[in-house]
């Protein structure tokens, strides 16, 4: 029980996990502009969807996979459409510019435009690497593209694989790196109270560009909400039965603390970003963020190591 009052289980790794070397490394060293790298770290065992799958299916797909983004593509030749992601969906269903398609296409019918196929909603104007870049070229572009996964293309633009910013994360994973997370942590938090609604927190990070958001109460840390998150309570059983039979104002109203169901893993601000990487990958989350004395300093995420990398 932390001082909020959740049975919430709040676990330190600022200083725990396998570190692979004692020295500082340089990060170049670790970025190689070799032609056909990326090929290295990327993920080959991709999974993609057609553009005529209908909404709520891809939903279903992403949930079922644990996926944050799938390439839609051709389902004859397999070659890149478009993509779709968390932000996406919780665009759509959380009342984002997506969610006009519910309104001027299928006149108010939420559970008719779920039908609908996904190329209604999916980004068509795809950001892809060439199974012949190297992993430089997929880290500048990551970051001038403000984007966490990219789908690699042979040079017919069959989908091969996808490298996301957690792959890069994996590079540096228990390296010392000899740079802190204080150096590199976001200092400016957009952050939710715990009795935020799901449909405002929906918003916020539709209008924010952000993934996540951290929930407060009381000024104390209570959990992180992610695209994810509303995503899976959005689009799974009795909420999204709620939502097709005209009841999404209620829905909308839950308060976000209701939809946090992970422990809190949390860091420094004197921690080595390799370390910070190792807890990340080990303990499966795509962010941190950092307390001292108990009070919420900043957050350290994937973007951040990626961005950290190129410096």
């Amino acid at each position: 029980m932390n001082r909020s009052g959740n049975n919430i289980n709040i676990t330190n790794q600022g200083r725990k996990g396998y570190m692979r070397n004692m020295a500082p490394i340089d990060f170049k060293s670790r970025i190689s502009e070799k032609t056909g790298d990326i090929m290295g770290i990327a993920s080959n065992n991709v999974i993609t969807i057609p553009p005529t799958m209908p909404i709520i299916e891809a939903v279903k797909t992403m949930l079922n996979h644990g996926f944050r983004r799938i390439p839609v593509t051709d389902a004859g030749t397999n070659h890149l459409k478009g993509i779709i992601t968390s932000n996406d969906i919780v665009n759509f269903l959380g009342g984002g510019k997506k969610n006009l398609l519910v309104k001027n296409k299928f006149k108010g019918n939420l559970l008719a435009a779920v039908n609908g196929s996904i190329s209604e909603i999916m980004e068509t104007n795809v950001i892809s690497l060439n199974v012949k870049d190297s992993l430089k070229d997929a880290l500048n572009t990551m970051l001038k593209e403000k984007i966490g996964g990219i789908p690699i293309i042979d040079e017919d633009g069959t989908v091969k694989a996808i490298v996301s910013e957690r792959d890069f994360v994996f590079l540096i994973s228990g390296i010392v790196t000899g740079n802190t997370v204080e150096g590199f942590m976001s200092k400016k938090i957009v952050t939710a109270p715990s009795d935020m609604s799901v449909g405002a927190a929906a918003k916020s990070m539709i209008n924010n560009g952000f993934r996540r958001l951290p929930v407060l109460r009381d000024n104390v840390l209570i959990g992180i909400i992610t695209a994810s998150d509303i995503m899976r309570f959005l689009g799974d059983g009795d909420m999204f039965d709620r939502l097709v039979t005209g009841n999404a104002r209620e829905v909308f109203q839950v308060p976000v603390s209701t939809l946090l169901t992970r422990e809190i893993i949390f860091t420094k601000s004197d921690v080595d970003l390799g370390e910070a990487a190792n807890v990340m990958m080990d303990k499966d989350v795509g962010s941190l963020p950092v307390l001292e004395d108990g009070e919420l300093k900043g957050i350290i995420t994937e973007r951040d190591l990626v961005r950290a990398m190129a410096d």
